[in-house]
């Protein structure tokens, strides 16, 4: 599995921690940067080089980090195929996988500590869309075609 990573400078420390945590667990990273805190760049110009990645089929997952999450999950979720959500613990983690079949996090650096901000990302990744949740499968799947039917509709 390949991960596309970018952060803006909030989530330059954060970012730095889970690509080593997924590099030691033999992940492939793309990693958009930022490359240092002396070079930043805004949320606005890093998600879209994850979320491009995700529609390229670049990568299968995504992981964007910004101060609270919140701008990247904005951005990303502006490009069709992209199904962000902001995660803020290991049970949000999971749910974005199981409930919403996210395809990209968003995480905050002012928000999660980095043993945690790692925990949070295993999780995600341990997840399948559904799983623990079988009893409402057909209800989770309907779900999500109607979320595609209504990207359909409105990216046109």
């Amino acid at each position: 599995m390949t991960i596309a990573i970018a952060s803006d400078l909030s989530g330059f420390p954060l970012k730095q921690e889970i690509v080593a945590f997924l590099k030691e667990k033999g992940m492939d990273i793309i990693d958009f940067g930022i490359e240092s805190a002396d070079k930043p760049q805004p949320y606005f110009i890093q998600a879209p080089k994850v979320a491009k990645a995700i529609q390229e089929k670049k990568a299968e997952k995504g992981i964007l980090i910004c101060g609270t999450g919140q701008g990247m999950a904005i951005v990303a979720n502006k490009f069709k195929g992209v199904y962000a959500c902001v995660v803020d613990d290991i049970f949000s983690g999971e749910r974005a996988k199981i409930v919403n079949n996210s395809n990209v996090i968003t995480l905050g650096g002012w928000i999660t500590a980095p043993f945690l901000g790692c925990q949070i990302v295993e999780a995600w990744l341990g997840m399948e869309f559904t799983q623990k949740m079988e009893f409402k499968k057909e209800f989770l799947t309907n779900a999500f075609n109607q979320v595609k039917a209504l990207e359909e509709e409105n990216f046109k």
